[in-house]
């Protein structure tokens, strides 16, 4: 394997809807793209458990293990991290939560499609999670 293949970054996010049309969308501090909030999965860790931790550490949103139901596998360039890929376990959440961004999240908001896909997407959002989100 040469030095120039791509590395894989396996994270867990979460697809977060208010039932009325709205995605909740993420942006990292220094970054420019919008993203699902999530993270990365750590050596032994169930994607779920990742799941949980990282929207607690990220916009303070504590759930239980049964209001993340797992929709997939997905996988695009990183936006943050050139030369990786993210392999992303999925979960759609569906709820009206009042993010409070914190940890390394700078900005938090709530946005119809119309709206997010006028906006900078991390590849991920841009290319799974938004179709996805127009299905469920």
């Amino acid at each position: 394997m040469s030095n120039d293949a791509p590395r894989t970054i396996r994270i867990a996010a979460a697809l977060i809807d208010d039932g009325a049309g709205r995605l909740l969308l993420v942006r990292k501090a220094g970054t420019a793209w919008f993203m699902q909030a999530g993270g990365k999965i750590e050596v032994g860790e169930r994607p779920v458990s990742a799941l949980l931790r990282e929207l607690n550490e990220e916009i303070g949103l504590v759930l239980a293990e049964d209001d993340a139901r797992h929709i997939g596998c997905y996988s695009a360039s990183a936006a943050n991290e050139p030369g990786h890929i993210v392999e992303a376990e999925i979960f759609h959440v569906r709820m009206r939560y009042d993010p409070a961004p914190r940890s390394e999240i700078e900005e938090a908001v709530w946005v119809d499609h119309v709206t997010a896909a006028a906006m900078p997407l991390a590849p991920l959002t841009r290319d799974h999670i938004l179709p996805l989100s127009r299905q469920i």
